[in-house]
């Protein structure tokens, strides 16, 4: 079941950002709309321009001096414990007992595992987002002595990441829900160790003004936003010249354009260097990632989206690089290992030593060569898309990413086809023009990311097919 949408040539030429040619107008009776939007109560009026948000690492990294504020293994907590991100972190928690320790976790609904991580970690407070499963949490608990707080809800999770003896929190929820928790953390001091992208790409106007306030870090634990960070440590103001973000080009790297209308769940799955959950697999091939990617850095960095570029890297041993403004290029490579970027996050401004046995060193002359290629615009549209929703900022950045995870959600079940994932966000930021808000509240942010879900999931295909589900 395929929306009727143009083909990836033509899709090129549209941009929403240009009112002379809109999506909406350009589509002959391909795309119908279960509700109308935009003249609801809940409506939010466009604000005015406003200036750009600081950035957390305005294009060079320092530590400063004396920041460290505690005695023997560094406090964590972990919002997301039982995600990959989490799991991924007490796996180095448990190799470096004397370098971190955790003093709460949370987790959505996965008890069994929380708990586990519970009897050996042994945290202070411990929150299950889904509070139906407290009970269950607290039974599996019953033999162990010392028992830790639990706190259920979105309440829980939100003081999990402000415990008073975290220095650092990690990030790993996935989506919005992990806004509130960060907003939480860095009211309270808390150093972020970023794995939630919508942190910057959905909240970045919000966040980041409050993390200037309150003089709180926030350390990328994505790899390529690992890679710049540390490719930037010690640059002298305005040294960065411009930032190169390496793709692997997922898995439509080598097929022709002409191929990807026959494009099916199972192809889009099959990555080529990485083993990750289905929704990021899928961002991969479309290399929506490597977009949302450029918004979060030109947030991270400051960078002009002008100078920010993305390049096909097969290989994804260089995790990305920076050029300085004397044209010198800085890299950072490494085995295809997310534990290395969270590592850094937990420990900067120190590196720690790993063994070989469970970190292996990166053998260049075994590897042998490392390639690059120029991304298709025409192959990859999502690329337009996010430079276009970045330079228009405020909630639109958040919009293209909700409306984006919306729309691989439904090609993952087989509602529409792998094409009409760039046209749902194409058509869902197009219909936000409107109501963009440049400087949102943290209200405003949430209210558009469920906006952009809600409007994503009525397109529909029309001709007699069936509705696509909201």
């Amino acid at each position: 079941m395929a929306l009727n949408m143009l083909p990836p040539a033509e899709l090129k030429a549209i941009f929403f950002l240009d009112s002379s040619k809109s999506a909406l107008t350009k589509l002959q009776g391909g795309v119908s709309l279960k509700k109308e939007y935009g003249t609801a109560s809940k409506r939010i009026s466009c604000s005015v321009s406003a200036q750009p948000p600081p950035p957390a690492w305005p294009g060079r990294a320092i530590p400063e001096q004396g920041r460290k504020t505690w005695d023997g293994a560094k406090p964590i907590s972990i919002v997301g414990s039982t995600g990959s991100i989490g799991t991924q972190t007490l796996d180095i928690v448990a190799e470096n007992p004397d370098k971190f320790r955790v003093v709460a976790l949370a987790a959505g609904s996965n008890v069994t595992l929380l708990a586990d991580q519970v009897k050996t970690f042994k945290p202070q407070l411990v929150a299950v987002r889904n509070e139906s499963l407290v009970d269950e949490l607290k039974e599996a608990l019953a033999d162990v002595e010392d028992k830790p707080e639990i706190i259920p809800g979105e309440q829980g999770v939100v003081e999990v990441a402000r415990h008073p003896d975290a220095v650092s929190v990690v990030t790993g929820i996935v989506g919005c829900a992990g806004l509130k928790p960060t907003v939480a953390a860095i009211e309270a001091g808390k150093d972020i160790a970023l794995a939630n992208k919508e942190t910057l790409i959905a909240g970045g106007p919000f966040v980041l003004p409050l993390a200037h306030k309150h003089n709180v870090k926030i350390l990328p634990a994505d790899s390529e936003h690992s890679a710049i960070f540390q490719c930037i440590q010690g640059l002298p103001e305005g040294a960065l010249r411009r930032i190169i973000l390496t793709a692997s080009g997922g898995a439509f790297r080598d097929w022709p354009v002409e191929k990807l209308k026959e494009a099916r769940v199972s192809d889009a799955l099959k990555h080529p260097n990485w083993n990750m959950g289905k929704k990021i697999t899928v961002d991969s091939a479309t290399l929506f990632n490597k977009g949302l990617e450029v918004i979060e850095a030109h947030y991270l960095f400051g960078a002009e989206y002008d100078d920010i570029e993305i390049v096909i890297h097969p290989q994804s041993i260089i995790h990305s690089m920076i050029e300085t403004q004397d044209s010198s290029v800085l890299a950072q490579l490494g085995w295809p290992d997310m534990r290395l970027p969270i590592l850094y996050t937990m420990s900067w401004p120190d590196r720690i030593y790993c063994s070989e046995v469970t970190w292996p060193r990166l053998d260049l002359c075994k590897l042998g060569s490392l390639t690059f290629k120029t991304p298709d615009n025409v192959k990859y549209p999502s690329m337009d898309l996010a430079y276009a929703a970045g330079r228009a900022g405020g909630t639109m950045t958040g919009v293209l990413s909700a409306a984006n995870e919306k729309a691989v959600e439904m090609f993952i079940n087989e509602k529409i086809g792998y094409l009409d994932i760039f046209k749902v966000v194409e058509l869902t930021c197009e219909r936000h023009r409107a109501e963009l808000v440049a400087s949102p509240s943290l209200e405003e942010i949430i209210h558009y990311d469920l906006w952009a879900r809600d409007y994503a999931a009525s397109l529909q295909p029309s001709f007699g097919l069936s509705p696509v589900p909201a």
